[in-house]
């Protein structure tokens, strides 16, 4: 079977797009995609995400302009992806499912975006009520799990083998988190670079990552600011939210999501 696909990518974090709303797409193929998401052997990506009707919303007559379904590299399906669902919105956008603004289902809760004629995302992210702080590192959840560290030579830190043993240490057990070592550039910027569970490597760019970061540096007093701009690996993002009694809502993710190239491929 031919499918057509599309390639996006949100600040260098990749993934290959399918618009799945026919429900033809085999989404419980595991190798599928893992053969998907294959640098060398498929497309290439750091995740596949599925535009798919949100039939569920339907029947709960809520009103939703899509579902998002998300896959690591690895092919199995996971926790929610900031920059996957700015790249989604994007896309959408370019199927005509959407205009300027839109609301969509995912695996963490309902999302708000809106989308300007440049491609830039601002995606509303879930609210974090629980900040956990030890004089080490940060854990927080803002869709996905995310350990946060201050680390000193940001630039000459292996991501990769420091994020792994965290990762895969008896701290967070089997199902892991993703791995964030953050340095401070000034009062309300932070550079950050991320080992992500189910790519189990460092990507250009995290967005609950991104998120996490400025959630965490806010909570634990290395900044006043509720508007934070984020150097990743693969460009700048910005994260703002509000603040009220240890609660952050109104939380929002806002980059840039760009169309790389479209194609089809034998499954």
């Amino acid at each position: 079977m031919q499918i057509e696909f599309y390639k996006y990518q949100g600040t260098g974090n990749d993934f290959v797009m399918i618009d799945n709303r026919s429900g033809v797409f085999p989404k419980e193929n595991v190798q599928l995609i893992a053969h998907l998401c294959d640098r060398r052997f498929g497309i290439g990506g750091d995740g596949l995400i599925l535009l798919e009707n949100d039939e569920i919303a339907s029947k709960l007559a809520m009103t939703t302009d899509f579902r998002m379904v998300y896959y690591n590299s690895d092919g199995n399906q996971s926790s929610m992806c900031g920059n996957g669902g700015r790249c989604l919105v994007a896309f959408a956008k370019k199927q005509n499912v959407i205009n300027n603004s839109c609301t969509f289902i995912a695996t963490d809760g309902l999302h708000h975006a809106t989308i300007t004629e440049n491609g830039l995302v601002s995606l509303q992210m879930i609210d974090v009520p629980n900040v956990n702080i030890t004089p080490d590192y940060v854990f927080l959840n803002t869709g996905s799990p995310h350990h946060v560290q201050l680390v000193e030579d940001l630039e000459n830190y292996n991501i990769k083998e420091n994020g792994a043993a965290i990762r895969y240490g008896k701290l967070y057990g089997a199902a892991g988190s993703n791995i964030n070592f953050v340095k401070q550039i000034d009062a309300d910027t932070f550079s950050l670079r991320t080992y992500e569970r189910g790519v189990e490597d460092e990507t250009l760019s995290c967005g609950t990552g991104a998120t996490a970061v400025a959630i965490a540096m806010n909570a634990i007093g290395k900044t006043n600011s509720t508007s934070i701009h984020l150097n990743v690996e693969g460009g700048k993002l910005e994260v703002s939210f509000e603040k009220k009694d240890g609660k952050f809502t109104n939380v929002f993710l806002i980059g840039p999501a760009k169309f790389v190239f479209k194609g089809e491929i034998e499954i």
